[in-house]
């Protein structure tokens, strides 16, 4: 028998995170970065370099948000960037364009002897296309809930503000010309017919209503659309290029509720692609297709693209972007409505709308309709 006296010690390689020379972590297969908690990248295994499709050189010493993601916003940081600050380990699915995919993001703080945290180490591992499948479907049934609690407060406020708004209609009309009184009487009914126009928003965005459907060719509705913004967008410099056929994007749906949905998306491509350039440009343009295709079930759908080619999304805040109230534009500059009511538009006609996008590249919103078949 062996006793503990005649095991002999043996030396095992250096595990630690740093070093890119290190075997096993070279040969890990999954791309992994170590991190400073201020975002900053230290070091990258070989699968990392290559899904980056980067040199090292590239990589190291640059934010992990600028390689994984694309970038942030100059007024919405990296949610990624926000969290390690904070040195919580946490799993998360995320889109990382940067690395051409969906992953599953785990994030592990890494102490030092002393308990002080100055590395994290981030293990991304690709989802496969059932995972993807399950994700997309939990995150519509979120919106789908917050549809329904965004019409139970509208329904809670708007009969409140509706009795703010006539009170002080009554005391307005009695009030002396030109005095102090008239003129805040004025502001209140001005702000209490702005929260009624969003309370229409929210009601509109659970779909509340009885608007009837009938056959239509969505090119027609893409067609018309474009009528109405093609002054403005030339006005701008702002080039639209279509790819669609002539008959075969047939469904059943709501002429004016679609047209809602397109000028929506429309008027946000328009923004980011003034935001990225204030000037004429030849990537100052918009690119539409509609074509019929198959869904992920099998089903015949018209599958409608809108991509332009301005600011872009950060990707941490994509799952978001069709939450009431959330805008990424500057404050003041968008209610955060316009996607929501769009999302409970598209899902009433038994769609889907989603989006893909990287910083300072483009961004491609994609709706997908039931085709109507005749």
């Amino acid at each position: 028998m062996t006793s503990a006296e005649d095991i002999k010690p043996q030396s095992f390689p250096d595990l630690s995170l740093t070093g890119g020379g290190n075997e096993l972590f070279q040969a890990i297969q999954d791309p992994i970065f170590v991190v400073t908690p201020d975002g900053i990248i230290i070091d990258a295994n070989n699968a990392a370099i290559s899904a980056a499709q980067k040199k090292r050189a590239d990589i190291i010493n640059k934010g992990i948000c600028k390689i994984i993601h694309g970038g942030s916003s100059p007024h919405i940081q990296c949610p990624l960037e926000e969290f390690l600050l904070t040195c919580s380990p946490r799993v998360e699915e995320s889109r990382l364009p940067g690395l051409s995919g969906e992953y599953l993001l785990t994030i592990s703080p890494v102490k030092d002897q002393d308990d002080t945290i100055r590395k994290i180490l981030l293990v991304a591992r690709e989802l496969t296309t059932l995972e993807i499948n399950k994700a997309d479907s939990f995150r519509t049934a979120q919106l789908a809930a917050i549809g329904e609690l965004a019409a139970g407060v509208a329904h809670e406020v708007n009969n409140p503000i509706t009795g703010i708004i006539n009170f002080a209609q009554l005391l307005l009309d009695d009030s002396e010309k030109d005095s102090l009184q008239e003129d805040l009487l004025g502001r209140i009914v001005d702000e209490g017919e702005r929260i009624a126009a969003i309370i229409k928003n929210l009601l509109s965005f659970a779909r509340d209503s009885d608007n009837e459907s009938e056959p239509l060719n969505l090119i027609q509705v893409i067609s018309e659309s474009l009528s109405l913004v093609e002054h403005q967008f030339k006005k701008d410099g702002i080039k639209i290029s279509t790819s669609i056929p002539p008959n075969n994007c047939k469904i059943i749906g709501n002429f004016t509720q679609l047209q809602q949905v397109f000028l929506n998306l429309l008027s946000n491509a328009r923004f980011a692609l003034n935001e990225r350039f204030p000037n004429s440009s030849p990537d100052k343009k918009i690119e539409i297709h509609c074509s019929p295709t198959t869904n992920d079930e099998g089903l015949l759908v018209s599958q409608i693209s809108i991509k332009d080619f301005g600011t872009g999304i950060p990707q941490g805040i994509l799952d978001r972007l069709f939450d009431p109230f959330f805008t990424t534009k500057p404050s003041g500059q968008g209610t955060g409505l316009g996607l929501s009511i769009s999302f409970g538009i598209i899902r009433d006609h038994g769609g889907l709308i989603k989006v893909n996008s990287i910083m300072h590249q483009y961004t491609e919103m994609i709706i997908e309709i039931p085709s109507s078949g005749i």
